[in-house]
């Protein structure tokens, strides 16, 4: 397989899908598969730029609502987890992952998915410590304050990703880099190129904590990244620790047993021009010739096992140890492959389907922050698993309404007409 990697994508899906159509025009090959590390900033319309945390300046919609909208269809599956610039109001629609767009799939806050047998798993956001063991309690309309800690990294994703032990992960998706990777690659050049990054890189601090934790558990084949803007890649030998970056010498028994994972961050899109890298991936002996996208049965089992715990509040109860999870995991797997299947293809259950109005066909004034909408897709998705829909209920009746980001608030009536399904509007018309 050839799967084509963009870093941060600052709202230039345009400019990403362009080069790769030149780059499979110059090289006489084709591209199977997009991965995007984040900073979609997949604004449907100009209500949602409100939910844009970017630094002061006008915010631009950006291309990607036009793949929204339906003027423009992705020409290659696209598989997306989100950063520190997005539009988090839509993605946390889709917290348990969903299609942003016909062909552009979003792994959600965390997630794993299977793309011919390839197993990809990934989380959005960035860490900080002071949110990270709170739960999700962003609400809209967001403040200053929750337009930024909507999209910080929580524990609860972190437990859940650490669950993946069924199979290897072939290729982990971060935004954040893992704490302390740029002392196996050449970090004095990353220095000279990104100076500012010296300090904590030489204190062993670059990085998330979580994410390192993840590395170190996980072992993943490839992990690919984004955020710092800098290309930059480095072997992570697992026989050594993180806190220990490998000697320039090593046995050859020590060679031959260790587990490596190769490490590579990608550079960010900047106007109208991409940075694309297309990397060559062996495809699965026995697997289908054509990129299908399936979901991963043991993270399946790991969202019904976890699910009572993601919480709504800036509380978050304890969580449990991996340890006293395992049997648990067990049991929900059972069920997983009884009830739902081991490569149940997620077109099958997930469908595209506009929630928020397409932009120029806005219901509120441009100036005015967005409403809420039930998306049909974590209904589904819930309904799949038998789990409560906790991101976005729909209203339980004309007097009240449950919030769409948790807690069971009743919101004012103006907001009450949020509850819009454009593609089922269009089909009134």
């Amino acid at each position: 397989m050839k799967v084509a990697v963009q870093g941060c994508c600052h709202g230039q899906l345009d400019a990403i899908y362009e080069q790769i159509q030149s780059l499979e025009k110059d090289n006489e090959y084709k591209v199977d598969l997009l991965l995007i590390g984040g900073d979609l900033q997949a604004a449907r319309n100009h209500n949602d730029l409100h939910c844009l945390a970017i630094k002061e300046g006008p915010k631009s919609l950006g291309g990607f609502h036009r793949y929204y909208s339906g003027e423009k269809l992705a020409p290659i599956l696209t598989i997306v987890i989100g950063g520190n610039h997005e539009a988090s109001n839509y993605l946390w629609e889709l917290f348990h992952g969903g299609w942003l767009a016909p062909n552009i799939y979003y792994l959600g806050f965390a997630g794993c998915v299977r793309v011919n047998g390839l197993r990809i798993a990934g989380i959005s956001g960035i860490y900080n410590r002071s949110h990270y063991r709170l739960g999700h309690f962003e609400r809209l309309p967001f403040t200053p304050a929750t337009l930024r800690s909507i999209y910080h990294t929580r524990e609860y994703e972190i437990l859940k990703l650490s669950l993946l032990a069924s199979s290897p992960v072939d290729i982990f998706m971060s935004h954040d880099w893992p704490k302390a990777v740029d002392r196996f690659g050449d970090f004095e050049a990353l220095y000279q190129e990104k100076p500012t990054f010296r300090e904590d890189g030489e204190k062993k601090e670059l990085g998330s904590p979580p994410l390192r934790q993840l590395l170190t558990t996980l072992k993943p084949k490839q992990w690919l990244a984004a955020h710092m803007h800098v290309k930059f890649s480095a072997v992570v030998s697992h026989h050594n620790t993180l806190s220990s970056p490998p000697a320039t010498t090593s046995s050859d028994s020590d060679a031959s047993s260790s587990i490596e994972t190769r490490f590579q961050a990608f550079n960010k899109c900047t106007d109208h021009q991409a940075s694309v890298e297309v990397l060559t991936i062996e495809p699965i002996a026995d697997g289908p010739r054509d990129v299908g996208l399936t979901y991963d049965a043991e993270w399946l089992a790991i969202s019904r096992a976890l699910h009572p715990y993601l919480s709504l509040t800036r509380v978050q109860d304890p969580l449990p140890k991996i340890t006293a999870l395992s049997s648990e995991i067990a049991r929900e797997l059972d069920w997983v492959k009884s009830n739902i299947g081991t490569n149940k293809p997620i077109s099958d259950v997930q469908v595209f389907c506009r929630t928020a109005p397409r932009a120029g066909h806005e219901r509120l004034p441009k100036n005015e922050p967005p409403l809420w909408y039930t998306n049909s897709q974590t209904e589904a998705f819930c309904a799949m698993l038998q789990i409560q829909n906790k991101i976005n209920p729909p209203p339980t009746d004309e007097g009240s309404m449950n919030s769409p980001l948790g807690g069971g608030e009743t919101r004012n009536p103006r907001k009450r007409s949020s509850h819009f399904n454009e593609s089922k509007a269009t089909r009134r018309r």
